[in-house]
Formats: C-alpha cells, structure tokens, sequence
C-alpha cells in the first residue's frame, strides 16, 4: 500500500491555493497499518485553543516565521500536539491546498505514514484527545449536501465516526484522500 499511495500521490498536480490575503497553515494526515487494516489518526482539539474549540482535525496549525516550509510547519505541530517526531515520519505526498471557511487558514495536507505502535504524548493544551479511526470505518459512512457559498455551489462534507463529526475542512480533506486511497488501493468507494 504504502508504494501505491505514494505513487498515486505523486502522478497527481497539486491544487495550489495562493491567496496573500489567507493565513498559511499546514496539518499532517498521519496513516498507519495496525493489526493488518489501515488507519488514521486524528485529535480532538481541546477548549483551551483559540480557534476550533473542541473539533475533530488532522494535527498541525498556523505557519510560524521559524518553520522553513509547510512541511516543517505540519511536523511541528505533530511533535507539540501529540509528541509525533519528525524523524518517525514518512512523508508519501501532499493533497490539494483547503480553505477553512470559519478561520481564514489556506491548509495544505501532507500524507504520512507513521509507525505503530507509537508512544503519543497528547499535550493537553492544543489536543485533548487522539481518536483512531480504521479506513473501513470511513469508507461509505459519509455525507455531502450543496451549500451556497459567496454565490457559488460548494459540496460540504460530514463523518461520524463513534459519536463524533468531523466535518469542515477536516472532512474535505479527509474526503479527497479516501478517493486518492481507494485508487490507489482499488478498492471501490460510494458517494
């Protein structure tokens, strides 16, 4: 899997958002093989954050003028949210850049496979909780639906998964993944 996805994710171009006016940020969308199935790491993001009190998003936030790339930006942020280092992880490719629509963040995803088992450390401040969902639990269990968004038609995405909703940008992401995953993989995938 991990030559497939790599491979998919580098035979596509990159969807770029460059708007001066948006704030850069970067998350990593971390994958991991446990138990012979695939998963995915995300945090729920505690009350204590300025932006995004309690939501469910991949790890990362805001480049910092110390980062050198977005990349740096992602990987630090996993090192303080969830004590993710560097140096465990392997970068597979990137996904289209996401805009945040309540924050004015232009987000640009990098995929990553990392190792399990891990011994995170949930910082408490920025991440309450890291939440494990299995690929198989995300598969078919999404919802899209047409919103109006400055005169254009935007389909939005919604999860659930164990009582959760990860939704907005999380959820986009999430959402071009599984289709890049499910190609690269063959397996098939409804809308």
């Amino acid at each position: 899997m991990r030559q497939q996805l790599k491979q998919a994710l580098s035979q596509r171009r990159k969807q770029a958002i460059t708007d001066p006016s948006r704030i850069p940020a970067a998350v990593l969308v971390p994958i991991y093989e446990k138990e012979g199935e695939y998963y995915i790491l995300f945090i729920k993001r505690s009350e204590w954050v300025e932006k995004h009190k309690g939501e469910i998003s991949f790890p990362g936030g805001v480049h910092e003028a110390s980062d050198k790339s977005l990349l740096d930006t992602a990987l630090r942020e996993c090192a303080e949210e969830i004590g993710l280092a560097p140096e465990a992880v392997e970068i597979l490719g990137e996904l289209d850049d996401e805009l945040s629509v309540k924050t004015n963040y232009v987000i640009s995803p990098f995929v990553a496979l990392i190792p399990w088992p891990y011994q995170f450390k949930v910082d408490g401040r920025e991440t309450e909780e890291i939440i494990e969902a299995p690929l198989s639990a995300l598969w078919n269990r999404g919802h899209s639906h047409q919103v109006i968004r400055d005169g254009e038609r935007v389909t939005t995405y919604c999860y659930h998964y164990q009582g959760r909703v990860i939704w907005g940008a999380t959820a986009r992401i999430l959402n071009k993944f599984l289709d890049i995953f499910a190609h690269a993989t063959g397996i098939k995938r409804q809308k």
